[in-house]
């Protein structure tokens, strides 16, 4: 079998996520990671303008796509999943704790149309699986506590790990969101950080560090073990733990947590569209007390 991945990186300015094409340049079998749908929140406009660059790139290089993973329900974009299924009939796969952040966000949104068990998802993918991309061996991993479901992927010489990890002058995910924890995501980490120091490591998001003029994505088990300014080699769980959950209550909610979080756990799928014909996200109200009255008792 090979071992080193063809990748290609697919950044989105407007939610600063990165989508992968990661292909076995001998069998010519490739996967789509975390690609994004194009959506303008004020407008609710919904364009596909990204995976078709995504699509066409794997179509002129004469690739076969044989999956679309998703790292987690992302919260901070909505995925191009369904869509690059329709174009290629590749199976969208996510980690078998979908159901956990389902469970959770069910009942926020009010969605009794969710399973509750993920089998909105074609293949659910435990710790330790592991799959062929042609001669490419691909290694899933359970990397918790950015959320439940969190998992990376070790594709030959190269490992994805969604949000878990940034660069190395950014840090590490925030560990805030319902189901998250600091304590389970530094633990994750390390052992992402005990694969080979030269694993190419290909990261979700970067917002340019502070003192860097460019975006970035790509680095090494080895640089971030050395130079991570949150968890480099010799920081603590409990140090981690304490900074993690100081610098998260600083932290806003993503701007598209909302429709986001209600789409992808549907693995990328609207809700179905009412008697006019159009289709409905939720925005769920909390008045937090005040001068509010329940309108529909009067």
């Amino acid at each position: 079998m090979t071992n080193r991945a063809s990748v290609q990186a697919f950044f989105d300015q407007a939610t600063n996520t990165v989508s992968y094409l990661v292909a076995d340049p001998e069998s010519r079998q490739a996967v789509f990671i975390d690609p994004v749908l194009d959506y303008d929140h004020p407008s609710g406009k919904v364009s596909t303008k990204s995976a078709e660059q995504m699509l066409t790139a794997a179509r002129s290089a004469g690739l076969d796509i044989v999956r679309i993973l998703e790292t987690h329900a992302h919260a901070d974009h909505l995925s191009a999943a369904p869509f690059l299924k329709e174009q290629t009939g590749a199976p969208i796969c996510i980690g078998e704790h979908i159901s956990k952040v389902q469970a959770i966000f069910k009942p926020v949104f009010n969605l009794p149309e969710v399973s509750g068990d993920g089998s909105e998802f074609d293949e659910l993918l435990r710790d330790g699986d592991t799959f062929a991309i042609g001669g490419l061996q691909a290694r899933v991993m359970h990397t918790p506590g950015h959320t439940p479901a969190c998992i990376s992927y070790v594709i030959g010489d190269a490992v994805f790990v969604g949000d878990t990890l940034f660069m190395p002058d950014y840090g590490t995910a925030r560990a805030d969101f319902p189901g998250g924890s600091a304590q389970t995501l530094y633990r994750s980490i390390r052992r992402l950080l005990e694969l080979p120091p030269a694993t190419r490591m290909f990261v979700c998001h970067d917002y340019k560090a502070e003192g860097r003029d460019h975006y970035a994505w790509e680095t090494t088990i080895e640089a971030q073990r050395q130079g991570n300014v949150h968890v480099h080699d010799g920081v603590s769980e409990e140090e981690f733990a304490r900074m993690r959950t100081e610098r998260d209550k600083t932290l806003s909610a993503p701007a598209l947590l909302l429709p986001s979080i209600q789409v992808n756990i549907r693995a990328g799928r609207w809700p179905r569209p009412e008697a006019n014909g159009r289709r409905y996200l939720k925005i769920p109200l909390d008045f937090d007390g005040g001068p509010h009255r329940d309108h529909d008792k009067e």
